[in-house]
């Protein structure tokens, strides 16, 4: 499969068709065949037994919950040929349109302001790349709430729930280790709590 010009696959079917009994074998299968790894969006929870056999690693994102990954996290040797902080701006717009844009998206103004304060944080990372350096969403809405456009408080104040608010798993620093070859984001609570938004 992973000499095809698409690797990629889709398992579809009605409910209890076996779907996910199908995804399970399959990961079996990479597991004893391959030194593949094998990540995990668990959405309801449903995979944890398995993982648990695989002597895998489950990680629970949970607004309250102790797992925490910062969206900020940046890897300057990500790629070769582009700006890493860049890639991460990139990245944020694109978090920004889920959380603030709306039908219309993000406006042109409001796209220049958030880049502007992504590489405004990244800047004393850059200048130390030492792991308490590294931004996180709450250095980027204190950084949006220093800026005089009101485009920059309408995006601040659309994060805080993210940041002060009762969704803040976000914003905290990495404490997880995914080395293990088999990792599964259990992220069933938190799922729970955006449906709520």
């Amino acid at each position: 499969r992973k000499l095809l010009s698409n690797p990629n696959g889709l398992i579809l079917g009605t409910p209890g068709s076996g779907k996910s009994f199908a995804a399970k074998r399959e990961m079996v299968n990479v597991f004893l065949v391959t030194d593949d790894d094998i990540i995990i969006c668990d959405p309801e929870a449903e995979y944890a037994p398995l993982v648990r056999r695989l002597h895998g690693q489950i990680i629970r994102i949970s607004p309250v919950g102790s797992d925490y990954i910062n969206p900020l996290d940046i890897n300057m040797n990500y790629a070769d040929e582009e700006d890493p902080v860049t890639l991460k701006s990139d990245f944020v717009l694109s978090m920004c349109e889920l959380i603030v844009g709306g039908k219309e998206g993000l406006q042109p103004i409001e796209k220049t302001v958030i880049d502007r304060c992504v590489r405004s944080v990244y800047r004393g990372y850059l200048n130390d790349p030492c792991p308490e350096n590294m931004p996180i969403l709450g250095d980027l809405y204190a950084e949006l709430r220093r800026q005089d456009e009101k485009e920059a408080q309408y995006i601040a104040t659309a994060l805080e729930i993210y940041v002060t608010g009762s969704l803040n798993v976000f914003n905290h620093r990495t404490n997880i280790n995914v080395d293990n070859r088999v990792v599964s984001f259990d992220i069933k609570e938190l799922g729970k709590q955006l449906k709520k938004i």
